[in-house]
């Protein structure tokens, strides 16, 4: 026959689970240290041996860091990217391809992840990258940016001034895409007309208010004009066309920023950014090892504490 239980009696029921964990833990902990102190020189063994494994793995030419850049596509797609990029992040380079690129073939970049730029507000601005890969491509309250890209790779090495080398490796292999180049020239070739004609049309709105300004008669009718944009020169109203000149000054700005960085189809806002702080920190591996250390010596401790009661059970 069930039992009805409401949600009073399986919050009970959960709270004595969980207590009787925790007392559970608690047994465990005070019998570990009680094995600690019983057999304290295979516990000093362990843990000094862990702590130089500790060492030597954090040693110099073993620290692993991680850097990050923010990758502008000049007219490749997100698709065509990641699908350039993927032999890099499978490590996957076939030796002609692998030997233009020594830093590539050495495995001094030891892992490559790349991540979306979300836009809040969709206003073409970046607001955040998407480390945690959360963000679905159908979320309108957060939208991936189609031609901004994080490039994320941890390196092993030596010498940390290996990096531009390294980078520019990257840089070489992605932009050395058949179709990221035609896409690549494409886009230039739009760019190009788009700049042209945003500084032909702001010259014409100029031309045009000086006109008005300078050339116009002075008995202009009352209702001449149209717009918010009026300034008033003693008893004339000039028409100025100041929101459709800034308008138009946005537009111009943006477009001569792009055209400043179309010079590839991936190009860098800025260089690789290193993480100052060690993937594998001496501190944090050496807090690891020593927890791994006391365990391995708490099991061999209980080994030894239950040597005949073992040595009875394999007897039968």
């Amino acid at each position: 026959m069930e039992k009805d239980m409401n949600f009073w009696d399986l919050c009970v029921v959960c709270g004595r689970a969980i207590g009787r964990a925790c007392t559970w833990l608690g047994h465990l902990l005070a019998h570990a240290l009680r094995l600690t102190c019983r057999y304290w020189w295979i516990a000093l063994i362990f843990i000094l041996l862990a702590e130089a494994a500790a060492v030597y793995y954090t040693r110099e030419g073993n620290i692993k860091y991680k850097a990050n850049a923010v990758a502008l596509l000049n007219g490749p797609s997100i698709q065509q990217f990641e699908q350039a990029f993927a032999p890099l992040q499978a490590n996957r380079l076939v030796p002609e391809e692998a030997a233009i690129y020594p830093y590539l073939l050495q495995r001094h970049a030891v892992r490559f992840e790349t991540y979306r730029v979300i836009d809040c507000l969709d206003d073409e601005t970046p607001d955040y990258i998407d480390f945690k890969r959360k963000i679905s491509p159908t979320d309108t309250t957060n939208v991936q940016m189609s031609d901004r890209l994080c490039i994320q790779f941890r390196i092993k090495t030596r010498h940390l001034n290996e990096m531009p080398a390294i980078e520019q490796a990257v840089l070489d292999w992605l932009n050395s895409n058949e179709a990221m180049q035609q896409s690549f020239e494409a886009y230039k070739r739009n760019l190009t007309e788009a700049v042209a004609f945003n500084h032909t049309q702001a010259h014409k709105l100029d031309s045009l208010t000086s006109h008005y300004y300078f050339y116009s008669p002075s008995g202009m009718e009352p209702n001449a004009y149209v717009g918010t944009g009026v300034n008033f020169y003693g008893d004339r109203r000039i028409r100025l066309f100041l929101d459709e000149i800034y308008e138009q000054q946005m537009h111009m700005q943006r477009d001569d920023y792009r055209m400043q960085l179309a010079t590839a189809p991936v190009v860098l806002e800025n260089h690789f950014s290193l993480d100052p702080e060690p993937l594998n920190g001496r501190l944090k591996i050496m807090v690891v090892f020593f927890l791994l250390g006391w365990i391995g010596a708490c099991v061999l401790a209980e080994l030894i504490d239950q040597r005949k009661a073992i040595y009875a059970w394999l007897k039968k």
